[in-house]
Order: structure tokens, then sequence, then C-alpha cells
């Protein structure tokens, strides 16, 4: 991968997901929504077991999973990290902003 467009991709999942989790947090009224589903949604992104595999062959897909994550590269570990650091900075963006006064819906 090339450094523009690994700048470009850390850009646009931490905006990206900043923008998602303060949506969420405002409308659903909780601070930390977006932190806590976007570990799941890191999961699909990677991830080619469907849903109901979990459930229904659980030690084949989270082995899967698991060689999934671990054939990561740098690369993808940066991007989805900065998903999460926007996800987190949503979550404090909201709490900054119920502690001065601001009443979203």
């Amino acid at each position: 991968m090339d450094l523009p467009q690994l700048i470009i991709s850390v850009v646009l999942f931490l905006i990206l997901f900043f923008g998602i989790g303060f949506i969420l947090n405002m409308l659903l009224r909780s601070t930390w929504v977006m932190a806590v589903i976007y570990p799941i949604v890191v999961i699909f992104i990677i991830d080619d077991v469907g849903f109901l595999s979990y459930f229904t062959s659980p030690a084949s897909s989270f082995a899967e999973l698991g060689a999934a994550i671990v054939s990561l590269h740098f690369a993808d570990i940066v991007i989805l990290g900065s998903g999460m650091a926007g996800a987190i900075i949503a979550g404090y963006a909201i709490k900054i902003l119920r502690a001065q006064g601001y009443q979203m819906f």
C-alpha cells in the first residue's frame, strides 16, 4: 500500500467513524455506543464467515477469525485503529458537550 493511500484511508476511517459514532451517541443518548459496536464492525470487515456461523459452528468460525486477525498487515491495523480512535473521540466529544449543557434530541 502506498503512503498517500494509507494517509487518506486513515483520515477517512477516523472521520467516518467519528461521524457515525457522534450521530449514534446523539440519537441513542448513550456515550460509548460506537466504541462498543466498532469491534463487531471490524470482525465483519476482516472475516469472511457468515454471522450465523458463529452460533452454528463456533469452533471453526473463531479459529478462522483468529487466523484472519493474525494475517492482518500493519497498514490494515493502522487503518482499523484509526476507526476505533474516531469512535472513541466521538464518545469524548458527546461527553464534553453534555457536560457543557448541550441537550441533543
